[in-house]
């Protein structure tokens, strides 16, 4: 059952999400499920947005004690929450409610604990600090959202959106989420993770000690079939000992590191020029665009082709 919804507000808060939250849980749609939805912060205090307006709650730390649904919204200002905000986070999650965190409102759930041997993601900028500040946590960087148990988590903005419809689904059944995303004017469900909106160009220098002037010819000739053995040969070394050297100086494999450079090259030219999917299959160096697919789906979580659809720059006449 999902009647109760209460959102906890925290200093900085980000607006957007705020917004996806309430129109999720907080707007009447006729035909539609309707919840009783509270806005809370500690000791009702008003809250600043990142915007530099404030919202004022109408409510205290209560309404979490009884909501079906607590929703933590993302805040800004990096501050660890009041030591009561974080007890009435563990006492929602261990009597059952769902636990939801939007972007950085994961750094509140890994606060209070509720992360700790659970799958978890929050925005791609922030999830290697997640991972330090809480190392039991299992977070994965890819995906939009993640559901593990009664706690969800969700990567920034837009799958804020995605993570909400997914627990009305889970709730109320798809037909439902699906007629709450045509109101919305939203996709009921997006495919693919994080990792095809990471920023990640090909890199124009390369740190490494010894190895960067090969890695440097590398990146200039990506279309070329470069192997571990023709590598080291340009290294004057032994295979094995160019292995050794190449994860030490880069903290990967020469196989791992030259498929990624590669991904990363293919995504460019998916976004910046009009050639064929062989052809950029052929000036990245997989070869076919069977290949291309192959690597590019299994790092990026999505085809080539859906890639390009929704990161093709466009002239504009």
């Amino acid at each position: 059952m999902l009647t109760r919804v209460a959102v906890l507000a925290l200093p900085d808060l980000a607006v957007f999400e705020l917004g996806v939250l309430v129109e999720i849980f907080g707007y009447e749609r006729e035909g539609l499920p309707k919840y009783d939805f509270a806005l809370c912060s500690y000791k009702k205090q008003p809250v600043r947005t990142h915007a530099g307006f404030y919202v004022s709650p109408e409510h205290d730390l209560d309404v979490l004690e009884r909501a079906d649904l607590v929703a933590v919204a993302p805040s800004d200002n990096g501050q660890t929450p009041p030591e009561p905000v974080l007890e009435a986070l563990r006492r929602a999650a261990d009597r059952g409610a769902w636990v939801l965190s939007l972007c950085t409102g994961a750094f509140a759930l890994g606060a209070a604990g509720l992360l700790d041997d659970r799958r978890c993601t929050t925005h791609w900028r922030h999830t290697d600090r997640l991972a330090d500040l809480y190392p039991k946590a299992k977070v994965d960087p890819n995906v939009l959202y993640v559901a593990d148990g009664n706690v969800i988590t969700s990567a920034g903005t837009a799958a804020s959106i995605d993570a909400g419809l997914y627990l009305v689904r889970e709730v109320h059944g798809s037909a439902v989420a699906t007629a709450l995303a045509r109101r919305m004017v939203v996709p009921p469900h997006r495919d693919g993770g994080q990792a095809q909106f990471i920023e990640s160009p090909v890199a124009a220098t390369v740190e490494a000690p010894t190895l960067q002037p090969l890695l440097a010819d590398v990146l200039a000739s990506l279309d070329q079939p470069h192997t571990v053995d023709t590598l080291a040969a340009r290294a004057h070394m032994a295979p094995r000992t160019f292995a050794r050297r190449f994860r030490a100086e880069t903290g990967a494999t020469p196989h791992d590191w030259l498929t990624n450079q590669r991904v990363l090259l293919a995504r460019r030219l998916l976004e910046e020029s009009d050639l064929g999917i062989d052809a950029i299959a052929a000036r990245a160096g997989f070869g076919s665009a069977a290949t291309l697919r192959h690597h590019f789906t299994q790092r990026m979580s999505t085809t080539p082709q859906a890639y390009r659809s929704t990161f093709k720059v466009r002239s504009v006449a």
